[in-house]
């Protein structure tokens, strides 16, 4: 069975992803959830959790946009939610947020 491709057009999808190490993934988590409305209103169309399979603290967030304009407000917003105290508290590292176009999607099933 083939896969399917899909050349998307140019800023069809953007990700926004985020990479994170956590102190703790269960408290970390816990907070990440706490925001699915204000990722929902802010646009995010879908996300993507996984960790680092030989550093579990190792976080990586990717979520889906329609719009790079989207993808760029929302990249200001999770700027100002790292920087409070809470977020401090569980993150150990924090690289910088950077956005992708996607460019090509494709299913292997």
């Amino acid at each position: 069975m083939s896969g399917v491709a899909r050349e998307l057009q140019s800023g069809a999808m953007t990700t926004l992803h985020v990479e994170n190490t956590v102190r703790d993934y269960e408290a970390w988590k816990e907070t990440f959830d706490r925001f699915d409305r204000a990722r929902r209103d802010r646009g995010v169309r879908s996300y993507r959790l996984t960790r680092d399979h030989e550093d579990p603290h190792t976080v990586i967030v990717d979520m889906e946009f329609d719009s790079t304009t989207r993808a760029e407000e929302f990249r200001e917003f999770l700027q100002d939610v790292i920087r409070t105290p809470q977020a401090q508290g569980h993150l150990v590292d924090h690289r910088p947020i950077v956005i992708l176009d996607v460019m090509e999607e494709q299913t292997l099933a």
